[in-house]
Parts: C-alpha cells; structure tokens; sequence
C-alpha cells in the first residue's frame, strides 16, 4: 500500500541513533513522572530529539527560537499531545511570552538553546528545577555569569568534542553553503568570501566555501586562531580590507556587532551578508534601515532578501534579516540529520544523567562528561558498521 509521508517522518528515519535511544528510553523510563521544558528550534530534527524523550516518560513543554519555528512542526507536535507555546516570529517580546509560559509550567528540566529560559529561571526561581542542558556557545557565554545563582547541573552541549565537529564544523558549514544557494541561486566560483570567527563554525564554512572555488578570507579577533587559519592555507587580511574586499560576508561568532553600519563605507557594490551565528545581532541590519547613508531598499519577500541602496549608488543585500541563515529563508533544512542525530543523541543522555540526580551543581554550565560523549560515540560507530 503505498503511503503519503511527511519530512519528519523521512527525518525521524534518518536519525537512528535518536531511534534506538528512544527503545532504550521506553525499557528504562528515566523521565517517568518529570516535565522537560524546552526552547530549541522547532523543525524536523528537533521532532526525532522530543519524541525520544517522550518514549522517556517526560511530558514536553516546548517553544523555539526566534524565526525558526515551523507550523508543520508545531503543528505536528500538538497532534501528539505535547504543549506548544510557539509561533514563528521575528519579534523578541512575541518571543519572550512564549519562554515565559514554557517556565509557568515550572518544569524538572530544562533543554535550551541560548540561555533564555534560564536567564528566566533565574529571575522566577522555583524548587523543582533540577537542571538541563544548554546547546550553544552563545547561551553558555551567557549563563556562565549566572552560576551562582543557577546553582544546578547544566551541561553545555557545544563543548563537546562531537558537537563541535559533527555539527559545528561539519553541519554548520555544509548547511550555511546550502542556504546561500538556495537563498541567491548564484555561483560560488571565484568569489570572495570573507568568513567572521573561525571556531568550529567557522572552520566549517570557510572550507566548504573554499572547496566551492570561492577566494576565501578569514577574520578573528584572536591571533592564534588566526595563525591557525593562515596555516590552513586561508587569506588572513585586516579587517577593513576583508570586509572591502569581499563579495559576500557571513558570521560565525556568536557574538553581537560583527558588522555594523560604521562598516557601510566599506561594503563593495553587490556584497551579500549572511550570518549563521545563534543570535541575529551579529550583523545590525536595524542600524542599516535607519542610517542617513541608506536611500532606500527593496524586499524580495518570498526569498528573504532585502537590498539596501546607498546614496552614492551602491548597493548591499541581506540574506534572511540577519537571522541564522541556515535556518531562514525558503525551505529551511538546517543541519544534516546525521548531525543532529549526534547532538541530540548527547541531549538525551545529559538529560538522563541529571534525571538520575548523577550530576551535582558543580556541573553548572561544564562541557558534556566525557564517558558520555565515549558512549554517544561508540554508539553511532556500531550502527555505522
């Protein structure tokens, strides 16, 4: 019988990691009788991780990202009986109601992804808070001014070893080239690309814009890392003149201001700017809007374009609002499945270890344990043979 299936069912297939954590879960129950809260971008992917702590015994109360939410996914979820406080929004207030109706529900754990129901947690404290997770870079630089107030188990995702190259270097790369073709529909070879940040993110991008014959430059703030960077054969320019030089320029830093509207000036006509940090405050397309310099802009609506004239008659473009791109847009795919299999795989079991009361508060806001990422790992390497 032929049957009519969906992208989350194609995802939930492609992540068997997820899937035989989930059969594992379903034995062992150790979210029996617990609320898991989460704020984490609601698509496919996040799909497979929710229903793997359901078959937990968790009960979910969920909301997502800023403008990454999809209504197939919401809608999908609500289907199953799980709460969702969720729309997809550009708007931080609309936003933050819902991370406050997701902390109302008071629930045992939390999974997040940039610090912001922790952030609220910690202004509405309440007892049965165990711990959770965080995912990112961002939310950890966030929260680490925060520990003694948290004062509780939180295992930052993006400090695994996995993480940073099975999603960060790998995924994010792969997945930020993608979207700049499905964004524009226009060539890579011979460009000049100028890449902000070469963490793991960075690394990623820059070579995959490299193996698409692109001209690649690589801007950071620290100068071994960027020592690293010119010894893996990339052009390390000053900032000026990378930006000057560039004909797009994506950031990957997950921290705000990277390019501003002091950095009109240097622009080159026809620059695109695409950002794939967690945040959209990497690029400030605000200030760009209201600048003096900026005679007017055209929306290409259906593509999440917008293009930005200036009086002197250049002309600039920015891809998904300043918002991470790989998850902007039309057709937003994000990460590879296998990736993300990987993450959440790590998710799931950071979640259970807390659960089990196996990690104390001198766990606040540390790196995923290491015999943790060792049984992830061995574990995908087994379905792998």
């Amino acid at each position: 019988m032929e049957k009519t299936a969906t992208r989350i069912d194609w995802i939930g297939s492609s992540c068997r990691l997820l899937k035989s954590t989930a059969a594992e879960f379903e034995r062992t129950r150790p979210f029996e009788g617990m609320s898991i809260g989460t704020g984490i971008h609601l698509e496919p992917k996040t799909v497979a991780l929710l229903m793997t702590l359901r078959a937990g015994g968790a009960r979910l109360v969920c909301t997502g990202n800023l403008n990454s939410t999809q209504p197939s996914t919401v809608e999908f979820l609500r289907a199953q009986g799980v709460a969702v406080f969720a729309t997809r929004t550009t708007d931080p207030a609309a936003h933050h109601q819902s991370l406050e109706a997701v902390i109302a529900e008071r629930p045992d754990l939390l999974l997040d992804n940039g610090g912001d129901l922790f952030a609220i947690a910690v202004e509405k404290p309440y007892a049965n808070l165990l711990g959770g997770t965080e995912e990112t870079t961002s939310g950890r630089t966030r929260l680490l001014p925060m520990r003694a107030h948290l004062n509780m188990p939180i295992l930052v995702i993006n400090d695994s070893p996995i993480k940073q190259f099975a999603e960060n270097r790998h995924a994010v790369g792969q997945s930020l080239f993608e979207s700049y073709l499905r964004f524009t529909n226009r060539s890579t070879n011979g460009k000049r690309v100028t890449v902000f940040g070469y963490g793991a993110c960075g690394k990623g991008t820059a070579a995959c814009f490299r193996a698409a014959f692109s001209s690649v430059s690589v801007v950071d703030i620290d100068p071994v890392t960027t020592l690293e960077a010119h010894l893996d054969g990339f052009v390390t320019p000053l900032r000026q003149e990378a930006i000057r030089s560039a004909d797009i320029l994506i950031t990957v830093t997950g921290f705000a201001g990277i390019v501003t509207a002091a950095d009109l000036p240097l622009l080159k006509d026809g620059a695109i700017l695409m950002n794939g940090g967690h945040f959209p405050h990497e690029i400030d397309v605000e200030a760009f809007r209201s600048h003096a310099d900026i005679s007017g802009t055209d929306r290409y609506e259906a593509e999440h374009i917008e293009t930005f004239h200036l009086k002197d008659g250049r002309s600039f473009h920015v891809l998904g609002a300043g918002h991470m791109a790989n998850l902007a847009g039309p057709r937003p795919l994000g990460n590879s499945a296998e990736s993300m299999d990987l993450g959440f795989a790590l998710q799931a079991r950071c979640l259970e270890r807390i659960a089990r009361g196996e990690a104390g508060a001198d766990s606040c806001v540390v790196p995923v344990p290491a015999d943790i990422d060792a049984m992830v790992a061995n574990a995908y390497l087994d379905l792998s043979r």
